[in-house]
């Protein structure tokens, strides 16, 4: 099971302007446009049933999470402008999902910039056949400790909807702009922070612990740091012990996936978070992705069987929960 993947529809109305536009170049090519800007290539695997499963069949995957492509969230924009595009793309997600039955389980997005509309949104595509929720990792310059945010995740745990977090939105400088810097240093780093929030913001405090959520590319560099964290908890505490217990408390709190490129940062995840709380992804079908998805756990000579069957399934059916049913 592939809990990491992206679709993108092959057309959709006019959002206006400042939203992303398509511009179908061919029956299996278009691009995503912003404004007059090519954001992103794509091919006809981002909305075609047929193209995915037939990557599936190649790589061993039985079932992929299809979640939504982060640029769509517009979580910049007025919460009622947000809503309108995730129920159009949401609706969408159901149709690029249905020919394939219960192999592919589309995840939907919220406005999370207004909680009540997002809990809503969330009941409406779940009623619909979505099986969880993708969010991004931050509102502006709110985070995952936000007040609103927090009140999203506990309606999350109360309907038993996983949540898979995805990095989006990061900083831009003349810096980061080069050798896709954003990608390669800002979303590892987004991610990282996103999990401090959860803890040091004292979320896993607050929500109960039947909250399913997952963080995108192995958690960014959280796992690497863990020790840092927990350090400067314990030295920094006027500054840094905001959370009811030490960081390591929660690592049984949430899961990654294991997007990672290389057994070494495998390894590391499956030492410090444990086996049940990696599960495979790819980041289908984009290049940054894995290709043979969960290549790299089955390649990882450091598990045992037990450990490898649970990242490569075992785990994600117990966070997907009664959608496999």
């Amino acid at each position: 099971m592939d809990v990491h993947t992206h679709y993108v529809p092959r057309g959709w109305p006019d959002l206006g302007e400042g939203w992303p536009w398509l511009r179908v170049d061919s029956e299996r090519e278009a691009v995503i446009m912003m404004g007059s800007q090519e954001f992103r290539r794509i091919r006809a695997d981002c909305w075609d049933a047929d193209a995915r499963l037939a990557d599936m069949d190649a790589d061993g995957i039985d079932v992929q999470v299809v979640s939504p492509t982060p640029v769509f969230f517009g979580y910049e924009s007025a919460g009622d402008e947000a809503l309108k595009v995730a129920r159009i793309f949401n609706d969408l997600a159901l149709e690029i999902c249905e020919p394939a039955g219960r192999r592919l389980l589309p995840f939907c997005q919220v406005p999370l910039q207004d909680p009540d509309a997002a809990c809503a949104e969330l009941d409406r595509c779940l009623a619909a056949g979505h099986v969880g929720v993708e969010i991004g990792n931050h509102v502006g310059d709110r985070d995952l400790d936000d007040a609103g945010v927090v009140t999203f995740l506990r309606h999350c745990a109360e309907v038993g909807a996983p949540v898979f977090v995805h990095p989006w939105d990061m900083d831009r400088s003349p810096r980061l702009d080069r050798w896709m810097a954003r990608w390669l240093t800002g979303m590892p780093a987004e991610t990282h922070l996103s999990i401090l929030a959860m803890i040091l913001g004292g979320v896993f405090d607050r929500v109960p612990d039947s909250l399913r959520i997952c963080f995108a590319h192995g958690g960014g560099s959280f796992a690497l740091w863990l020790g840092r964290l927990e350090n400067a908890w314990h030295r920094r505490s006027d500054v840094v012990a905001t959370s009811l217990h030490p960081p390591s408390h929660y690592l049984d709190r949430f899961s990654v996936d294991s997007v990672v490129f290389d057994s070494r940062a495998l390894r590391l995840l499956v030492d410090v978070l444990g086996a049940s709380r990696v599960m495979a992804g790819s980041d289908y079908p984009y290049p940054l992705g894995e290709r043979p998805a969960g290549e790299v756990v089955r390649r990882a000579d450091f598990l045992d069987d037990e450990a490898r069957a649970a990242i490569l399934g075992g785990n994600a059916a117990r966070f997907l929960g009664r959608a496999l049913g």
